[in-house]
């Protein structure tokens, strides 16, 4: 018998060692123990620790019906809460201490069903095989800290495999969110999802339509805030995923984007995206990781297959593609449920992404910047980083020449800022104004008449109040000559 300490061994302690000091978490176990049930610490919480990982949430599995568990824990929690009862779960709250406490359990879809049947089991090995990947199929019993293993999650924590506890078809027959979840896995922990997994995923892609869009946009954002979110992607991509999640994504590989130095538009995306998450880090203002941004660096393209011409010359054009992108991108995104926050947020990036090519070396009036700015809106941040972003260029000088640029649209931005407020630019004129100084009534004429003196401070900046009023009267008599005319 072998006496060797392995990786394995010495995680499993220090995961143990760490329980044993939470005193929440060993009282509760005892509690269940003095009512003749068992209780473990089980999933995310094990893997998490073991990665080092903060531990954010309080899994625990039991051998107590849902009932039962309300009964043990109402005398000892400050609250008790139904999470979802006919899943087994309860919610449970002892001061700071938050927990979510569930039977024993298999989670089984029929062929055409989105929703799971759920029946209790009997013991923590069943309950863990029915877990998605081995990774979260690891337990801790409580209070005797035993640390419950059974088909090898530390070895796939350190190998970094994303494998399931049974055959892949199963599992993924049983929840196909799973291939969701393992492209997510792949983005934020770096894991690769081992052959099987792969194989399975590509084979069963299809059962993914039987999945709510709000369970798919859950995992599809979770994958996109990783660390990695290229290989989330690439495993969506590779299995066909994709096609039914997001179809207009894999469209992109079929057109060669505009500066003939990639790939295909697909990987300029992805590039693209990669790089916006490492301007949330280092542009200012530096933000945490950012599901808009990240969605408009994906997207921004999407616009291009429906938009690809052929020139003369054998040049390729995709003229206005990013107006046509932000249609499509509204359509998915709804469709995918996602807030109308986002939504909007994301079509308005879309839209501007090009904006900033007009620059060219800095001719821009101060007009054109402050409409830049308006257009932007709450945005300016987010485009910022997504309009550098999309320089890909493999050419340094080129790339190191529109930084450059951009970063003298930034300078000039932040002049205009500090001189005439743009963040609130309003005319020099408000509606009620308009209408004492002409004398008119609440209508379709004020509209006009604020739009016009809205473009009026666009272009010539701040005015004096006289000055306004002279241009808004001057403006007005144009307006009575021509309806006199007409």
């Amino acid at each position: 018998m072998s006496n060797e300490i392995t990786p394995e061994l010495m995680a499993t302690q220090v995961v143990t060692d760490a329980i044993a000091s939470m005193s929440d978490v060993m009282a509760l176990g005892q509690l269940f123990v003095s009512h003749g049930e068992s209780l473990a610490l089980v999933g995310g919480p094990i893997r998490d620790l073991l990665l080092n990982r903060p531990m954010h949430d309080y899994d625990f599995t039991t051998s107590a019906v849902p009932e039962r568990i309300i009964a043990i824990v109402e005398p000892w929690a400050d609250t008790v809460w139904d999470v979802g009862i006919e899943f087994g779960t309860v919610g449970v709250r002892k001061g700071d201490f938050h927990a979510e406490i569930t039977t024993f359990r298999a989670e089984q879809y029929d062929d055409e069903s989105r929703k799971p049947h759920v029946s209790f089991g009997t013991n923590l090995v069943d309950d863990l095989v029915r877990r998605d990947f081995t990774i979260n199929s690891m337990a801790v019993t409580i209070p005797n800290l035993e640390f419950v293993d059974p088909f090898g999650g530390t070895h796939d924590l350190i190998k970094k495999f994303i494998r399931t506890p049974r055959e892949a078809e199963l599992s993924f027959s049983d929840d196909p969110l799973r291939m969701m979840r393992a492209a997510r896995f792949a983005s934020q922990l770096g894991f690769t999802p081992v052959a099987d997994v792969v194989i399975a995923a590509t084979d069963m892609s299809s059962r993914i339509s039987i999945i709510s869009a709000e369970r798919i946009r859950d995992e599809f954002s979770k994958l996109l805030l990783g660390m990695h979110p290229r290989l989330g992607l690439e495993f969506l991509e590779g299995t066909g995923l994709s096609e039914i999640v997001l179809p207009e994504l894999p469209a992109l590989q079929l057109e060669i984007d505009e500066h003939h130095r990639h790939k295909d538009v697909y990987e300029h995306s992805v590039i693209v995206l990669e790089q916006a998450i490492e301007l949330e880090r280092t542009h200012e203002p530096t933000c945490e990781p950012d599901l808009v941004l990240r969605l408009a660096a994906l997207l921004h393209d999407i616009g291009k297959p429906k938009t690809r011409r052929f020139e003369s010359g054998g040049g390729v054009s995709f003229h206005h593609h990013e107006v046509v992108g932000a249609k499509i991108a509204k359509k998915r995104l709804t469709q995918l449920r996602y807030s109308n926050d986002v939504i909007d947020d994301v079509v308005k990036l879309i839209e501007l992404h090009l904006r900033f090519h007009g620059y060219g070396d800095g001719q821009w009036t101060d007009s054109a910047v402050r409409r830049y700015v308006r257009d932007a809106g709450d945005q300016l941040a987010r485009l910022h980083k997504l309009t550098r972003a999309d320089c890909t260029t493999r050419n340094q000088r080129r790339a190191m020449l529109l930084a450059a640029t951009y970063d003298d649209l930034e300078d000039r931005i932040s002049q205009l800022l500090a001189q005439e407020e743009l963040n609130s630019l309003r005319p020099d004129l408000n509606g009620q104004e308009i209408m004492e100084i002409l004398g008119i009534s609440p209508g379709r004429d004020v509209g006009r008449a604020y739009d016009y003196m809205m473009n009026v401070r666009l272009d010539r900046g701040p005015l004096e109040r006289d000055a306004a009023i002279e241009i808004l009267q001057a403006w007005w008599a144009n307006q009575r000559s021509a309806r006199d005319v007409n």
